[in-house]
């Protein structure tokens, strides 16, 4: 049969080249094999597989990259407190290379005085404080007593002494104040009974 036949014949059922592909598609689609659905899984896990190892990669490389970072942020820290802490110490090694030459002990003293201020002085401006301690009700939270002693002076309870001082950087505790707390006044024996 010429194609000019097979086209009229085509024309005389009605049905186009197109309609019987679209017929002869369904015939040739069929049902995947285990080996199509093989391939396939094989195929998305190889795909999970590589996403799961780049997202450890950056994973690792965060991790690796933030440790960087605290550290460097240590070094800063430490640097920043070092260039505020030095112009103290330098004036403790003027302090003391002049105490062994100075005329009297006042002089040496008051000397001694100036850089403690300037130390405290510098230990506010980074925000450090003092706790205070003395006359203040103890605080297991900021105080560490070490000892406990009858006082007619001060109520139970109450710090009586600092053998230590506590800092506070803002409202974490650096070191707690070692302190001397009253027990109150001593109980006197009752008398005998007779």
């Amino acid at each position: 049969m010429s194609d000019t036949e097979q086209n009229g014949s085509n024309q005389n059922t009605g049905e186009t080249a197109e309609a019987q592909a679209e017929r002869a598609e369904p015939a040739e689609q069929q049902a995947p094999t285990p080996e199509d659905k093989l391939g396939e899984v094989q195929a998305e896990a190889a795909r999970m597989r590589e996403q799961l190892l780049r997202t450890a990669a950056d994973f690792d490389n965060f991790r690796k990259r933030s440790r960087r970072e605290v550290e460097e942020a240590q070094r800063r820290g430490r640097e920043a407190i070092l260039k505020d802490l030095l112009p103290v110490f330098d004036n403790l090694e003027r302090a003391a290379s002049h105490a062994e030459s100075a005329p009297d002990v006042k002089s040496v003293a008051e000397g001694v005085r100036i850089v403690t201020k300037q130390f405290v002085d510098t230990l506010e401006r980074m925000g450090i404080k003092r706790i205070a301690a003395v006359g203040k009700p103890f605080d297991p939270s900021v105080h560490e007593a070490i000892q406990q002693l009858d006082s007619t002076e001060h109520p139970a309870g109450v710090v009586i002494a600092e053998v230590q001082p506590g800092y506070m950087l803002g409202d974490y505790l650096i070191r707690a104040a070692m302190v001397v707390v009253s027990k109150g006044s001593p109980v006197e024996p009752a008398p005998a009974a007779n």
